[in-house]
């Protein structure tokens, strides 16, 4: 990166059913026809970097809202713009861009908590233990401030040097002590516990000196157990891509953290729509890619001027490099995650797809109350769709939902067919816990330990809002859920 870029209510509960009765085959998977939707058939998410001034542009909010299912600030959520004077904090910027995501179902990534550049210049003129401690402070008062509302934050941004050495960017930063890295991951870890934590870069996208200095950081701190979830590839490319691009990747996801693209942008030119697709294609290939980010919406919107390097030109038309990438990810594979006979991974988030609607367990209207429905609802990967299990031993998991940290509960302890299924504290009572049973096609089905019946989405339905129950395990459609792993 480089710097200025100007850069339900409760419902009645208990409701009569007539489950169990023939159900629709499931839908015949058709290809994506926006980026957000073909990404999120393959378990990712595509994003775009957005400057909150141009949320009065119809046309850019038109084409963000169709086309992207994550967003991270430009500059709104950076040092100087959140706390330009110590001890005071600005949050309007990033709290637009927070609204506009929740209200159109989309993830936030967090950009960026501490960077050599764009600091306020009260930081600028401090150093030693004042600037080390104001700068934990500074990580600690923001990410407690977007407390659950963040997927992943870059705690530190640009830190490493460029050249062969693979060593320390000289900073004021890093001028405070070499430890400073390992403190602001464990300062956003106790301010926002359920944020991936991210460690963000450019120059960064084959196998050199930079990325192994990163790589060899990355593989101390989870040795140690310093907390760090995910690495950030900036890939700012030019006119080629390095032919270790995958490479580079898989080897950051085998440490055990997720690996994302988090601001890419192409040089225009002959092979711009050729290296837009071989990103795709690689992060695709890499199961721990979570997700892409391009910096910007249309080529007007972009830091790079005349480079023309994003996926929609300057009147809004997608370019051959949108179709380049919607190919990719259409012909990727569908996840199904954990494969076959392999164990879940209680540190990991996923959204449930049911195999006759193709639409996600939800919680209707992104309720936190205890009693809430549980509903299916068009995939948006929003963190009212994410859950994770939870091992309460004997093979029998909690789902928590990430967004409100209740979990699935068999309303009342009932046995019934057709008896609701809620979100409620977690009491890790039998009715909040469930056993995965295998289907074919890497579907499971989830059956409730306190009545041995499996949830499903009430009557087949395939519409939003369809309310999910328990009901008697019969192996149908709407019975069978596929686990796509998304964080």
């Amino acid at each position: 990166m480089k710097p200025l870029r100007t850069l339900l209510s409760t419902a009645t509960l208990a409701v009569a059913l007539t489950a169990g009765m023939a159900v629709a085959m499931a839908p015949t998977a058709s290809a994506g026809t926006t980026l957000k939707q073909a990404a999120a058939e393959k378990g990712r998410y595509f994003g775009a970097a957005v400057a909150t001034g141009k949320l009065s542009d119809s046309q850019y909010v038109g084409i963000l809202n169709r086309e992207f299912n994550s967003v991270v600030a430009e500059n709104e959520m950076k040092w100087d713009a959140t706390e330009p004077e110590q001890g005071r904090f600005s949050y309007s910027g990033g709290d637009r861009l927070v609204s506009h995501a929740q209200a159109n179902g989309m993830s936030v990534r967090g950009h960026a908590l501490l960077w050599h550049q764009q600091q306020p210049g009260w930081a600028q003129g401090l150093s030693g233990s004042a600037l080390r401690n104001a700068a934990i402070n500074h990580v600690t008062q923001v990410a407690t401030y977007y407390r659950g509302k963040i997927y992943a934050w870059d705690v530190v941004n640009e830190a490493f040097a460029d050249g062969g050495s693979g060593g320390r960017r000289d900073s004021n930063l890093q001028r405070t002590g070499n430890d400073w890295i390992e403190a602001a991951f464990r300062a956003a870890r106790a301010a926002d516990p359920g944020a991936k934590l991210c460690y963000n870069d450019y120059n960064t996208d084959g196998i050199n000196a930079k990325s192994t200095g990163i790589y060899n950081m990355v593989r101390d701190f989870k040795s140690r157990g310093v907390p760090i979830d995910c690495v950030g590839f900036q890939s700012h490319l030019g006119t080629t891509l390095a032919g270790d691009y995958q490479a580079n990747l898989q080897r950051f996801a085998d440490l055990g953290v997720d690996v994302q693209i988090t601001e890419l942008d192409v040089m225009t030119g002959s092979n711009q729509a050729n290296i837009f697709g071989a990103v795709t294609r690689a992060c695709l290939a890499v199961t721990r890619c979570t997700g892409i980010t391009v910096w910007g919406v249309r080529d007007s919107d972009s830091w790079r001027g005349t480079d023309n390097a994003l996926l929609f030109d300057r009147s809004g038309n997608k370019k051959a490099a949108y179709d380049s990438v919607l190919n990719a990810l259409n012909a990727g594979t569908n996840p199904t995650t954990p494969p076959p006979g392999s164990p879940v991974d209680t540190n990991a988030w996923y959204v449930l797809v049911n195999r006759n609607s193709g639409r996600a367990l939800d919680v209707y209207n992104r309720a936190t109350n205890d009693g809430a429905r549980i509903t299916q609802w068009s995939r948006n990967d929003g963190a009212w769709q994410q859950w994770q299990f939870v091992d309460s031993g004997g093979g029998y998991y909690r789902l928590k939902s990430r967004h409100s940290g209740k979990v699935l509960d068999v309303y009342n302890f009932s046995t019934a067919d057709g008896a609701a299924i809620v979100q409620w504290g977690d009491g890790n009572g039998t009715n909040q816990q469930f056993r995965i049973a295998e289907s074919s096609g890497g579907y499971v089905r989830l059956l409730n330990r306190n009545s041995g019946k499996a949830i499903e989405v009430q009557g087949a339905s395939t519409a939003d809002g369809g309310n999910i129950v328990q009901y008697a395990d019969w192996g149908g459609n709407n019975q069978q859920w596929q686990l796509v792993r998304i964080g």
